[in-house]
């Protein structure tokens, strides 16, 4: 072929050499070539006089010159204040996934790994970073330096990293020798230890129970002031947005604790999956993100037990199938071509579903079975790509599911049979064979997920599969069918029975009749549960009489299942309302959270419709539910983790809905505070509860604002700026948006949240829909379409939208966009969430108030 096609964006190319490699006689031969760009694929051709042999080595050289970009991707440019107010520079890269090519011509495709060695030429003052550590540094003049970087190992291109900047820097070594260094702004040095700590505890941590040595002899852990997402997993030098790395044990919540962890485990953990072992295109997406959000959960709760992370993971799942109940979802592993389409991958779907099927998997394997799998897998893979089959194909039908010692046999069709007692006995299936490819391609070929109903007649418990979808108009899609591990309890015996369910139909006989039966013990399948008959009732009887008989996530997750049954019109809303009643004495985390993240919405749909009374009476409802607990809370920074999390979250929620007690707690507080001129000291978890209140006055919103714009108060900018958001003022509302879009006072990074603030604010909502389609333009050259931030944009300014001039207006806005615009899945997604609630609201506003009415706490 004459022709080279290479990606390349916003480079400006002024002359492209190719070079053959030298022939017997030792002579080189050097042709310039022709450079033809076509923009719209983002890709140059390099033309070439005579055509490039099959079998023989070329060089391809390329002069070119480019502005550091001003959005969040390529090669960045980035500021930051002193302490005396300096504003200082420096630049750094995010290429994931397709932004290598703003950087450098290479072929910017997952599958395409190579060798990389880097030069970066600076002032002396700065200092640069790459993947691998520097071998030496060249005086070009008395002005310019250049580093020399190693060579990397075979990796594809956009995991390439490099950083000029004036950052300082803390180390410790591993236990295996791998140096890991947390870079920061010199001002934030003394906030980097814990996160270099957990750094070093959790790559010892992957190292063993990977069995595969990191392979890099160093690990850079750098905060940027200016990141759009969260972190990324560079391999070597990972990034982080500032407040995803930076801890002050002093000035930094609980729930930030958690956050840190999590992000370094997630990182720390594509250095094997993804880094080491990549998807070959972006439609595997899920390999990567999926294995690193599980594996955080993993990782941590065995190094930071403290964290108690394992409490959290069903609200991952929960998050996850409030998108994948839309007929606009996508299976986990789905076909993607463009930029807008790759960006789009990085969803809800992709992570916390992803992780959810291999949590399920895990639970169904036993964690040993499942561990040897992963290490197969990545010894397999390495340096190298894989897809979807390969990580079925190639290890899960090695592993035969053991229950206790009994032994497992490998057949030799690769499929597992074990020894009939542990089957009947475990009910984990009628047949001998265990296809887990079969089983998995269920979950990740199809999106959705399925609804069990259970009858119980008798000692026979009758199963019936279906697709759970919100859109109720939608035709059946009866062709759908998983493969479903189940797993229950009975009011006789707590031991997890397991049943493979992989019809659309079954039955099995229980050894005795029970009062009550509970299937997906833990929240462990992702899958949700309908009882027919009186079967809801004996549940909440339970949970009135004696909620502690089953587990807190199997609280959790009775309370989401029943409102997401009130959605498809399998039970009335007063069923659910009467299942919240038993929270009056709930005090775990995770049902509370659950009863709130049900309860709140539903009263925000009524206050966009300025429904007074019974908005005012479900508010005094939930407030009444949890009551009890939010007077019991000490405003100190005492208590576990997750009880340091739930008094945040309650004490927030109590000042915001005007529980007096609370707000006159957190005026108190806040005047104190306002009276020592912010140096008091406020305990961390009450913080934004008394921040919130003190915001509601003119001048304590200025003295917030004040204190948000101050180096000192960089570990509270969030809280501060929710707090700022829940103020009344439209004038003031709309400053905080606008100053976002500025990013000089609030940083651009940070608007996604701040117009999501707004738009939750009953005085802000049409000011965030406003801005949203003034400013549409602006919003996606800076946060790139498809990407997560405007997705979160869209989805917080419309979700809470349900009467039909919205949905029209929404539709009117979207439709007069070009077509990628429009067609954005996040679009699809709010369109049919004003649907859904228009729906919801019709049906069922009448029988709240009606509940409200008549029933007393």
């Amino acid at each position: 072929t004459s022709w080279l096609i290479l990606h390349s964006k916003r480079l400006r190319i002024a002359q492209a050499a190719i070079e053959a490699a030298a022939g017997p006689g030792g002579a080189r031969s050097v042709q310039e070539v022709q450079v033809l760009e076509h923009q719209p694929l983002e890709q140059v051709a390099l033309l070439a006089a005579e055509p490039l042999r099959p079998g023989h080595s070329y060089t391809v050289s390329v002069h070119y010159a480019a502005n550091l970009s001003e959005a969040f991707h390529g090669f960045y440019k980035s500021t930051y204040r002193t302490q005396d107010g300096e504003l200082r520079v420096l630049a750094s890269t995010q290429f994931e996934p397709t932004a290598a090519r703003m950087a450098f011509p290479c072929f910017d495709e997952p599958a395409f790994k190579a060798r990389f060695s880097v030069k970066i030429r600076r002032e002396p003052k700065h200092l640069a970073l790459s993947n691998m550590p520097l071998v030496k540094t060249v005086n070009i003049s008395s002005s310019l330096v250049e580093d020399h970087f190693d060579t990397s190992v075979k990796m594809s291109t956009y995991l390439v990293a490099f950083i000029v900047s004036d950052f300082k820097s803390v180390s410790k070594i591993t236990s295996r020798g791998i140096k890991i260094s947390v870079y920061t702004v010199p001002d934030k040095i003394h906030q980097a230890d814990y996160a270099l700590d957990a750094a070093v505890k959790l790559l010892d941590f992957y190292e063993d129970y990977f069995g595969i040595p990191y392979p890099l002899p160093k690990q850079d852990l750098a905060a940027i002031p200016d990141f759009q997402s969260g972190a990324m997993e560079n391999w070597g030098l990972t990034t982080y947005r500032e407040s995803a790395l930076l801890y002050d044990p002093a000035k930094s919540s609980a729930s930030s604790k958690l956050a840190t962890t999590m992000i370094i485990a997630h990182e720390l953990a594509h250095q094997w999956f993804g880094n080491l072992v990549t998807m070959e295109w972006w439609n595997d997406l899920w390999l990567n993100e999926g294995f690193a959000k599980f594996m955080e959960f993993v990782s941590v709760s065995v190094t930071h037990p403290e964290l108690r992370v394992e409490d959290y993971f069903l609200g991952k799942c929960f998050g996850a199938m409030e998108v994948d109940a839309l007929s606009s979802s996508h299976p986990v592993s789905t076909p993607v071509e463009d930029p807008a389409e790759i960006l789009e991958m990085f969803d809800n779907v992709s992570y916390e579903k992803g992780s959810c099927i291999l949590n399920m998997l895990r639970d169904y394997m036993t964690a040993d079975g499942f561990k040897a799998g992963l290490k197969q897998y990545l010894q397999k893979y390495s340096y190298q790509n894989a897809k979807n089959e390969d990580l079925w194909n190639k290890f899960f039908f090695q592993i035969c599911p053991t229950v206790g010692t009994d032994e497992s046999i490998l057949q030799s069709d690769n499929f597992c049979r074990r020894n009939q007692e542990s089957f009947s006995n475990a009910h984990w299936t009628k047949r001998e064979t265990l296809d887990v490819r079969a089983m998995m391609n269920t979950w990740t070929l199809q999106k959705g997920f399925p609804l069990v109903t259970v009858t119980v007649r008798g000692k026979n418990v009758h199963l019936q599969q279906e697709h759970y979808r919100k859109e109720l108009g939608s035709p059946s899609s009866t062709e759908y069918l998983w493969h479903i591990p189940l797993t229950y309890v009975t009011s006789k015996s707590d031991i997890v029975q397991r049943f493979l369910m992989t019809t659309k139909t079954d039955v099995f006989i229980l050894p005795e009749e029970v009062e009550w039966i509970k299937f997906n013990v833990g929240m462990n399948g992702y899958y949700i549960v309908h009882y027919e008959d009186d079967g809801w009732d004996h549940l909440i009887n339970l949970l009135k009489e004696n909620h502690r008989l089953i587990s807190s996530n199997d609280r959790a997750s009775l309370i989401n299942n029943v409102f997401q049954l009130v959605r498809i019109k399998k039970l009335p809303i007063a069923k659910a309302f009467d299942l919240t009643l038993y929270l009056k004495r709930e005090t775990e985390i995770m049902p509370v959270f659950q009863g709130m993240q049900e309860l709140i919405p539903i009263y925000k749909l009524m206050e966009r419709r300025d429904m007074d009374d019974t908005e005012n009476k479900l508010k005094e409802y939930i407030v009444n539910l949890f009551k009890d607990l939010i007077d019991k809370q000490s405003w100190t920074d005492d208590g576990s983790v997750p009880e340091r999390m739930l008094k945040h979250s309650l004490l927030l929620f109590a000042c915001v809905r005007g529980y007096q007690p609370c707000v006159d707690k957190a005026q108190e507080y806040f005047v104190k505070w306002q009276k020592s001129n912010a140096t008091l000291s406020l305990p961390t978890d009450v913080k934004t509860a008394v921040y919130a209140v003190g915001a509601q006055t003119p001048e304590g919103w200025d003295f917030l604002l004040s204190k948000y714009r101050l180096h000192s108060f960089n570990l509270d900018k969030n809280q501060i700026a929710l707090a700022l958001s829940l103020s009344r003022n439209n004038d003031k509302l709309q400053w905080l948006m606008d100053e976002g879009l500025r990013g000089d006072i609030i940083k651009t990074q940070d608007l996604p949240h701040i117009i999501g603030f707004v738009a939750r604010n009953p005085s802000g909502y049409h000011l965030a829909w406003t801005f949203l389609k003034n400013k549409w333009e602006e919003l996606v050259e800076k946060f790139e379409l498809g990407s997560h931030s405007i997705a979160a944009i869209v989805s917080e300014v419309t979700n809470q939208y349900s009467m039909q001039s919205q949905l029209t207006e929404v539709k009117e806005f979207f439709n007069s966009l070009d077509e990628k615009s429009s067609q954005l899945r996040c679009v699809q997604q709010a369109i049919e969430t004003i649907e859904d609630n228009i729906q919801w609201m019709d049906r069922n506003f009448e029988e709240i108030k009606t509940w409200l009415q008549n029933k007393k706490l």
